[in-house]
């Protein structure tokens, strides 16, 4: 498989051209369909949270359908003859990694937002003057420091999960509904981590990052913010907005006029900052949620 790159998601996780075997059931087609249509989001060069955040309203269609395989007579029926199968601890350890990069990006998005807000109303009260703004960016930055430690970790272990995805279908019977189960499972975690990387790799503000080379390029940018506006949405990141406002703000010394201006950009790019963190973080707790019943789903199949 390609190389992994944090602007490029995809190559780190080829998907596969869905092609699964006899389907036992319609809901194997279903799946299929809620795959191939995140795939076909995927290729889109859109990157905004929009775009971001129809791509985990595609995954938790995707995982709600999932759920529905697993109550199936016949899918519990499978599991139960092949619960000694090495290809059934691959998917439950499939289901605690999709736990686990799912936990991190939640976290990477409380904190950024609670961040936010705490400049939010420096800005709003005045308190302290500028060094109480000084300041709050300065927390705002360490958390974001922090932040994206945590995403290069969880980036890096959605690496090394290429090597431990479910391998193909190994069973000793070669059991029809169990060679069905896994080929659309293995599709369902790759398409999921997918997902998963570029909502990370956004968090982090890497791909504009990226082009930031020193405060002059900082203060360019937000000089032709106006012009910035009218290109393609597709391009805006309002993690890496916020980024690049608050260091204009703060590293460049500018006229009272200039300051009031960039003081203004600052408050838009965080209220928008707050709604984009607000739809990701709400769009995650429903997958979260979903995630952790399919896990318990499978677990009482299994011990049954």
């Amino acid at each position: 498989m390609a190389a992994a790159s944090p602007s490029n998601p995809k190559a780190n996780y080829h998907i596969r051209s869905i092609s699964l075997p006899s389907k036992p059931h319609p809901l194997f087609q279903q799946c299929e369909d809620y795959l191939l249509r995140i795939i076909e989001s995927s290729d889109a060069t859109s990157s905004s949270s929009s775009a971001i955040s129809n791509k985990l309203s595609g995954l938790l269609d995707l995982h709600n359908c999932v759920n529905d395989l697993f109550q199936l007579p016949l899918t519990q029926e499978a599991f139960v003859r092949e619960r000694n199968e090495k290809w059934v601890d691959e998917l439950l350890d499939s289901s605690l990694r999709l736990l686990d990069v799912c936990t991190a990006a939640k976290d990477a998005l409380i904190h950024t937002k609670e961040c936010a807000r705490e400049i939010q109303s420096t800005m709003r009260r005045r308190r302290g003057g500028q060094t109480g703004f000084t300041n709050e960016v300065k927390k705002y930055f360490a958390s974001r420091k922090v932040v994206k430690k945590a995403i290069c970790k969880a980036l890096l272990t959605l690496k090394s999960c290429e090597k431990k995805s479910m391998p193909s279908f190994s069973s000793s019977n070669k059991d029809t509904v169990a060679v069905a189960l896994v080929s659309v499972l293995r599709e369902v975690e790759a398409v999921s981590l997918t997902v998963f990387e570029s909502l990370l790799s956004f968090i982090s503000g890497s791909k504009a990052q990226s082009k930031m080379r020193g405060w002059s390029f900082v203060s360019k940018l937000m000089l032709n913010k106006r012009v910035a506006c009218d290109e393609e949405k597709s391009e805006i990141n309002e993690f890496a907005d916020i980024d690049a406002a608050l260091s204009c703000l703060v590293g460049q010394e500018t006229s009272k006029s200039d300051n009031i201006s960039c003081s203004d950009n600052v408050q838009s790019d965080l209220q928008q900052l707050e709604s984009c963190s607000q739809d990701l973080e709400e769009g995650l707790e429903c997958l979260f949620r979903r995630l952790i019943k399919n896990r318990v789903s499978l677990l009482n199949t299994l011990s049954n």
